[in-house]
């Protein structure tokens, strides 16, 4: 009996000491997937602030919220199981799907540029003070950027597991899943309420501490600035770069082979700072297909009658409502 049950135990902790393996293997392979998956991580972490950008200060935490659920949501409930569908059954359509999502940021990113140069920007008016259906428009348009964000990070992800089972990849993307959503909008709310530290240390009776606090406050303005026009680059780098390796896959191979050649030829050209400068090259040209694509559907959907609407000086999208501080019209102000 006694022999049976240490013999039980030895059971019990081999099957212990094989699961505590199979979990440190799936934290190295979630490590691995998140650090191949990183370009694509800052470029989220970059364009998500611009969404908050301009939007009341009691209001920037709770959309970052939102946002942040909507963005799980993307993973877990829509990106993951199709992924893996498709990985098991139909990998064939994963790149053609992605394309379709780089066009998608690409078009973002040129309409942003296209919005600039006419003086029409979304998201400049608090969302808080227009009407909670221009918050709700706002975070749905940054679940949708997220998601095309998203579905690149979880297929670079799954690109490096593939060789993995499926349950085990399945473990592994849920924890890509989870950790970069963490690190991403982590990151984001601490961005934009840093303004909001600087006004805490401001208040401090420390000198060191009040003129760390007005820098903080003074510069944070212009740092959301930068960062929104990081965020606009990204998304046109982003969904350029999908574009550029979509069409090698499918079989067109002149565009890529011209950028990746050029990029090889700067990496060892220069010594030292050769990997940067052909970091450079790719990023550079994967930006420029970008912002051609993207005009190019920036300019159908503002020529053809079904995006004409969408592109009337912003009224429809971005000016639903009374401007802050303006009182909506009413009978009476019409009589007099």
């Amino acid at each position: 009996m006694s022999a049976g049950l240490l013999g039980l135990l030895d059971d019990v902790a081999a099957i212990a000491k094989l699961a505590a393996a199979s979990l440190d293997d799936v934290g190295a392979a979630a490590a691995k997937a998140t650090a191949k998956a990183a370009g694509v991580v800052v470029d989220d972490t970059a364009v998500t602030p611009q969404y908050v950008h301009g939007v009341a200060a009691n209001r920037e935490i709770p959309i970052v919220k939102k946002i942040a659920w909507g963005s799980i949501r993307n993973k877990v409930l829509f990106i993951l199981p199709i992924a893996l569908i498709l990985s098991q059954w139909a990998p064939w359509l994963l790149t053609p799907i992605l394309m379709v999502g780089g066009t998608y940021l690409a078009f973002e990113g040129a309409e942003k540029i296209w919005g600039r140069l006419r003086g029409h920007e979304g998201h400049d008016a608090p969302a808080a003070t227009v009407g909670p259906e221009a918050e709700k428009t706002l975070v749905a348009g940054a679940v949708r950027t997220d998601l095309i964000l998203s579905a690149e990070i979880m297929v670079i992800a799954l690109n490096e597991v593939a060789h993995e089972p499926f349950f085990s990849r399945l473990v592994i993307l849920l924890v890509v899943a989870l950790a970069i959503t963490v690190i991403v909008y982590g990151v984001v709310g601490l961005i934009v309420r840093m303004d909001d530290m600087g006004l805490a240390l401001a208040g401090r009776e420390s000198r060191t501490s009040q003129r760390v606090g007005r820098g903080l406050v003074a510069g944070m303005p212009k740092v959301l600035a930068v960062i929104s026009v990081v965020g606009t680059v990204a998304m046109l780098w982003v969904g350029g770069h999908i574009l550029l390796t979509g069409t090698d896959e499918l079989g067109w191979h002149a565009p890529y082979e011209f950028v990746h050649h050029l990029e090889e030829a700067v990496a060892h050209a220069v010594p030292g700072i050769g990997g940067f400068l052909g970091w450079l090259v790719n990023t550079f040209f994967s930006a420029l297909i970008g912002v051609v694509v993207g005009a190019v559907v920036v300019a159908v959907m503002h020529v053809l009658p079904f995006g004409k609407k969408h592109g009337k000086d912003g009224g429809e999208e971005h000016g639903a409502g009374p401007a802050a501080g303006e009182q909506p019209a009413t009978p009476e102000a019409d009589e007099r």
